[in-house]
């Protein structure tokens, strides 16, 4: 035995030698947030964005062809269906800002300046646009219009509507109503900041009302562009209409072209490239008109001398009209997409060729009881909680690193690739994913990623980053950072330092950005579509193939409960965090 113990003990000293000396070698490598952070950033936005844009100009290098060096995969985006689509997608793009812009200059003007009461039901519904995707504004539409429809069989004629609808007009309208929320809080947000002097002026030297709006619009040039931009960007990179109405009506569009480019045999990756970096350029170029048409001029309205605005006194007659046009334009956006779904849910056989229909609960007891139609949704929401929880985490870092005071590189690489991510519809997104991690290489280290619910969660927050890191940047800005130095002097360490004084300053708006994260990653259609894994299809995908298999009832059921499990949670969260969070947290930020 004695034996036996000094040959193990001799045996042992090699060994611990050899771990020393490895602990020594790798004692330095840690695993930190950042480092996770920018492994995180790289995989997810780099790679996929590099990588597959790469292949426009150089096929052979990701083996998709014979050239190292072309230009030939542009000439097809310019040329047979391809340029037709883009075409549409670029006028429809340039209709729809200029309509949501004079709506929303309007509306902003209505609600901001005059006492008109319908001003107070517009604020309280323009979000619910924000969580509405396009393709279930469009399937409200088209349940009430479509041949045999709700309209219908309730006994009206509305094929001319039906026509429009199925067009360029429907497809606009639809891109404009989307576009209105966003082009609304720009315009909103630079109106409050603009005092009522220059209005006065006008007035005092015996301009009229009309001449006085004019005077404010010319002053508010800035926002209206930058408005103008965020619509044309978001209409030509939609998906969900062209899902929708452009595929029914036979009316193409660049990002549904896109997506049956992707679904051919063979698949052309580099036509599809070519096609997402012309799309990029023409969001590229609106920024640029925009900049340039503001260059050499002056905006600046805001002074120590400026007034707050007086709230203009309608008459009787006024207050009614403006309210009419409010209450018709909120029916318009919303009243009626609600209703077409509505009641598409209640009635039973709809979308079959039955003559006699009924109007019950049928369809949402289907959608309770049937996995094939309940599981889309529970597999929806799991895949919506783990992505709002990492892309809420990886803002909040990148947030930090844009705010940060000293220039650096890291700050100008997350900058350059969000500013690419936004532009970069969604649809690119995920075809990107599909590109670069089928490719043998990504394989051959070991990532066999492909198909699997892994990577559509990092597609998910991929595409949910661009936004809600914006959205924390003003928050985050806010923040000095001798507050977290302070803390670091008085012996805290990092992440109790980051707990004790930075999560009361952006605990609410980190709250804020989860909930709209996990409600657009809810009902998100395109990176669903192409990426779900086989068998487990999320909400959106499960919506259209309910609609695909002609269950127009058991489909917008599902988007009905799709949408009020969405509220069911937001409630919930706010909840949990009145009750629950510590008083500094709910505290500070809250609306009074």
């Amino acid at each position: 035995m004695a034996l036996d113990s000094g040959l193990l003990a001799r045996r042992r000293v090699p060994f611990s030698s050899e771990r020393s000396q490895l602990r020594r070698k790798f004692g330095r490598i840690r695993i930190t947030p950042m480092a996770l952070f920018w492994t995180l950033i790289i995989l997810i936005l780099a790679i996929p964005i590099l990588l597959f844009l790469s292949v426009a100009f150089s096929p052979r290098l990701m083996s998709q062809g014979h050239q190292w060096f072309t230009l030939a995969s542009f000439k097809p985006v310019f040329s047979g269906s391809y340029g037709i689509a883009l075409l549409h997608s670029l006028l429809l793009g340039i209709v729809a800002s200029l309509g949501a812009m004079v709506i929303a200059l309007s509306m902003a003007w209505l609600v901001l300046r005059t006492d008109t009461p319908a001003r107070i039901i517009w604020n309280s519904t323009i979000f619910a646009l924000f969580l509405a995707p396009s393709y279930l504004i469009a399937l409200g539409w088209q349940r009430l219009f479509e041949q045999r429809g709700v309209l219908e069989i309730m006994g009206f004629y509305v094929e001319p509507i039906r026509n429009l609808l199925y067009g360029p007009v429907g497809i606009c309208m639809v891109l404009m109503v989307k576009g209105l929320p966003f082009a609304y809080l720009v315009i909103a947000n630079a109106m409050r900041g603009l005092g009522e002097e220059f209005e006065q002026a006008v007035r005092v030297h015996g301009g009229s009302r009309v001449e006085a709006f004019k005077v404010m619009a010319n002053l508010l040039t800035p926002s209206i562009f930058s408005a103008m931009a965020i619509v044309f960007a978001e209409a030509i990179s939609d998906f969900g209409v062209a899902s929708t109405l452009s595929s029914v009506g036979h009316f193409s569009v660049a990002t549904y072209q896109l997506y049956q480019g992707i679904n051919s045999i063979p698949v052309n990756f580099p036509v599809s490239a070519a096609t997402s970096i012309t799309l990029l350029s023409l969001v590229l170029l609106a920024i640029f008109a925009q900049n340039r048409a503001l260059r050499g001029r002056s905006f600046r309205t805001l002074s120590g001398r400026t007034r707050p605005a007086t709230i203009t006194k309608l008459s009787f007659f006024g207050k009614f009209s403006t309210s009419t046009y409010i209450i018709v334009l909120l029916l318009m956006v919303l009243g009626i997409p609600i209703f077409g779904a509505v009641s598409a849910s209640m009635l039973q056989g709809l979308g079959s060729l039955l003559s006699h229909y009924s109007i019950n609960f049928s369809n949402y007891s289907r959608v309770l009881h049937s996995r094939f139609l309940r599981n889309p949704l529970i597999y929806s929401t799991q895949m919506s909680l783990i992505t709002a929880t990492l892309a809420v985490g990886l803002a909040a870092i990148a947030s930090k690193v844009l705010t940060s005071i000293k220039p650096s590189k890291s700050k100008k690489f997350v900058d350059f690739f969000l500013l690419a991510a936004v532009a970069l519809p969604g649809i690119v997104f995920a075809i990107g994913y599909i590109f670069t991690y089928n490719l043998r290489f990504i394989n051959d280290l070991g990532l066999h990623i492909y198909g699997t619910s892994f990577l559509l969660a990092l597609a998910y927050s991929a595409n949910a980053l661009p936004s809600t890191s914006r959205s924390l940047v003003g928050n985050m800005g806010q923040i000095q950072e001798s507050m977290m130095d302070a803390a670091r002097v008085h012996g805290s360490k990092p992440a109790r330092a980051w707990i004790d004084v930075t999560m009361p300053l952006i605990a609410r708006p980190l709250l804020i950005a989860w909930l709209l994260t996990f409600s657009g990653t809810l009902l998100e259609l395109p990176v669903s579509e192409l990426l779900y894994p086989p068998g487990s299809p999320p909400v959106a995908v499960g919506i259209e193939l309910s609609l695909a298999g002609f269950d127009y009832g058991g489909g917008t059921a599902i988007e009905v409960l799709s949408i009020l499990w969405a509220l069911v949670v937001v409630g919930i969260a706010f909840f949990l965090f009145n009750r629950f969070a510590p008083p500094g947290w709910k505290r500070l930020g809250k609306l009074k």
